[in-house]
C-alpha cells in the first residue's frame, strides 16, 4: 500500500508533494506548513465544482483524502489535523453523492462528523450530511441527522452555521407537512442570520430565501414561494453557484407552473437543463424530473415536446 500511496503523490503539485514524501518517510517532519498546503489542495478542488466534472474532481481529491487519513496524529497538531480531515471528508462525501455512490457518501460524512472537533464544525458536517440523505434516502432518514445538527449548532457560537441548520430543519419539516414547525424554524434562522450581520461569508440571506421558497412549495403558497426563489436565484451569479442555480431555477419554474405561468416556467427549465447538464448536479436533475411531471397536463403542447427533446439531448445522448 505504501508504494501505491507514493505513486498517488504524482497528482499533487510541488511543494506539497515534496513535503509529503518527507513526512511519509519520517512523521517527525509533519508541521503546520504541510497541513496548510493540503488545505489549499482541498480548497482548490472545491473551487472547481460547477466547472469540472465530479468524476474528475474525485480523482483529484482522492490522494489528498487518503493522505489525510494516513497522516500521523500528534498532540500539538491534533486540532489542525482534525479540521483538515473534516474538510477533506466533507468534500469527498459531497462528490460521492453527486456521482450517485451513496454508500461511499455515507462513509465519508460519518468520518467528517467523527473528525469534527467542536459543536460548530460538527453542526456544519451534519447539516451537509442531512442534505445529501434527504435527496438520496428520503426525508425520514434526514430528519434525525438535521435535528442533531441543530442541537450541535445551539452549542456553538457561529450564527450562520446555526441559521443554515435551522433552514434545513424547516425544509425537512415542510416536506413532512408540518407547516407550523417549518415557519418556526425559518423564524429562528432569520433571527440568527440577522444577528450575524453583513460581515463574513458562508450562509447568507439569498440562500435562506431559497429555503423559504422550497418550504413554500410544500406548505405555503406558490406566489410567495415564487418571490423568494426569484430573489434567491438573482444572487447565484458566481461560477461556483451554478449547481445551486440549477436547483433553485427548477424550483422557481415549478412555482411559475403553479401560478399558471406555464410558458415562462418552460423557458426557465430550458436554462436549467443546460446548467444542470454542464455541472452534473444530481439534485437539480431530480428537480427537473419533478418539474416535467408537473407539466403532464400540457404534454401534447409543442413547448413541452421541445423541452422533452432538450432533456433527452442533454442527459441521454452522450
Amino acid at each position: 500500500f505504501r508504494r501505491v500511496l507514493f505513486r498517488s503523490l504524482a497528482f499533487l503539485a510541488d511543494p506539497t508533494r515534496q513535503l509529503l514524501i518527507k513526512v511519509l518517510r519520517d512523521p517527525r517532519f509533519l508541521d503546520v506548513e504541510l497541513i496548510d498546503h493540503l488545505a489549499a489542495s482541498i480548497s482548490e478542488v472545491d473551487r472547481q465544482i460547477s466547472s469540472v466534472p465530479f468524476v474528475r474532481l474525485q480523482l483529484l481529491l482522492a490522494p489528498v483524502v487518503e493522505i489525510c487519513r494516513r497522516l500521523p496524529d500528534t498532540k500539538l497538531l491534533r486540532a489542525r489535523l482534525g479540521a483538515l480531515r473534516c474538510d477533506a471528508y466533507l468534500l469527498a462525501g459531497r462528490i460521492a453523492f453527486e456521482i450517485r455512490d451513496d454508500a461511499a457518501a455515507r462513509r465519508w460524512y460519518t468520518r467528517a462528523v467523527a473528525a469534527s472537533g467542536d459543536p460548530t464544525r460538527r453542526a456544519a458536517s451534519r447539516t451537509s450530511y442531512a442534505m445529501t440523505v434527504l435527496h438520496s434516502t428520503g426525508v425520514g432518514a434526514a430528519r434525525s441527522i438535521v435535528d442533531a445538527a441543530v442541537a450541535d449548532a445551539r452549542l456553538g457560537s457561529d450564527l450562520r452555521v446555526r441559521a443554515r441548520a435551522y433552514a434545513l430543519q424547516a425544509e425537512v419539516t415542510a416536506r413532512l407537512g408540518r407547516c407550523h414547525d417549518a415557519v418556526a424554524a425559518l423564524r429562528l434562522a432569520w433571527l440568527d442570520l440577522e444577528s450575524a450581520g453583513t460581515d463574513g461569508g458562508g450562509f447568507d440571506e439569498g440562500r435562506l430565501r431559497g429555503f423559504e421558497g422550497v418550504c413554500g412549495l410544500h406548505v405555503g403558497t406558490a406566489e410567495r414561494a415564487h418571490d423568494q426563489l426569484e430573489r434567491c436565484l438573482a444572487t447565484l451569479k458566481a461560477p461556483r453557484d451554478q449547481v445551486q442555480y440549477g436547483i433553485i431555477g427548477t424550483d422557481l419554474a415549478i412555482a411559475r407552473l403553479r401560478t399558471g405561468d406555464v410558458r415562462s416556467a418552460t423557458t426557465l427549465l430550458h436554462d436549467c437543463v443546460d446548467t444542470t447538464a454542464a455541472t452534473g448536479g444530481r439534485v437539480a436533475a431530480l428537480r427537473i424530473g419533478r418539474a416535467r411531471r408537473e407539466l403532464a397536463p400540457w404534454r401534447t403542447e409543442s413547448f413541452v415536446t421541445e423541452l422533452d427533446d432538450h432533456i433527452y439531448d442533454a442527459f441521454l445522448v452522450r
